[in-house]
C-alpha cells in the first residue's frame, strides 16, 4: 500500500473494489438472514391465521361493538377491520382484485370467521362488508383489507 502524506494510507483500486466486494457480500448474507427470519414469521402467522381463532362469540361482539362506536366518535362511516395475506384466499385473492361475485368463497381461517360473523350479526342491521386488495408489492396482489361499512 502506498502512503501519501496527505490522505494516509491509500489503498489500490484493486483493494479498494476488494473491500467494496466484501462489504456488498456482508450486506447480501445480512438480507439473507433478515429475509429467511421474516419467511419464517410470515410461515407461523399464515398458520395461526389459517386455524380457528377461538374468539367467542360474546367476545366477537364485543370487539365489533368497540370497532364501530369508535369509527363513528371519529367521523367515520367505513373501517377496515381486518387485513390479512392474500394466501388466505384459495386464489391468492384473484376474485377480490377482479371485483368477482363469490369472491367470499375464496376465504379461509380467520378471514372467512370474519365473513361468517357478518353475515350472522351485521347484515341483517344493514352493514355491508367488502374486501379489496390493499398492497400491491412488485405491482401484484398483496394484502387484503376487509371493509365494513354502515353508509
Amino acid at each position: 500500500m502506498i502512503k501519501s502524506e496527505k490522505s494516509g494510507p491509500l489503498p489500490s483500486a484493486k483493494e479498494a473494489m476488494q473491500k467494496l466486494a466484501a462489504a456488498e457480500a456482508e450486506r447480501a448474507s445480512e438480507e439473507q438472514r433478515r429475509q429467511a427470519i421474516a419467511d419464517q414469521g410470515n410461515k407461523a402467522l399464515i398458520e395461526k391465521l389459517s386455524q380457528p381463532s377461538g374468539v367467542s362469540e360474546e367476545d366477537a361482539i364485543s370487539r365489533a361493538v368497540t370497532i364501530i362506536e369508535g369509527a363513528i366518535r371519529n367521523g367515520l362511516t367505513e373501517i377496515q377491520v381486518y387485513r390479512f395475506p392474500n394466501s388466505l384466499c384459495t386464489d391468492r385473492g384473484r376474485a377480490i382484485n377482479q371485483l368477482e361475485q363469490g369472491w367470499e368463497t375464496t376465504l379461509t381461517g380467520v378471514p372467512n370467521e370474519i365473513f361468517e360473523f357478518w353475515k350472522k350479526h351485521l347484515r341483517d342491521r344493514g352493514y355491508k362488508i367488502r374486501a379489496q386488495i390493499v398492497e400491491f408489492p412488485d405491482g401484484v396482489p398483496g394484502d387484503v383489507g376487509l371493509i365494513l361499512k354502515w353508509s
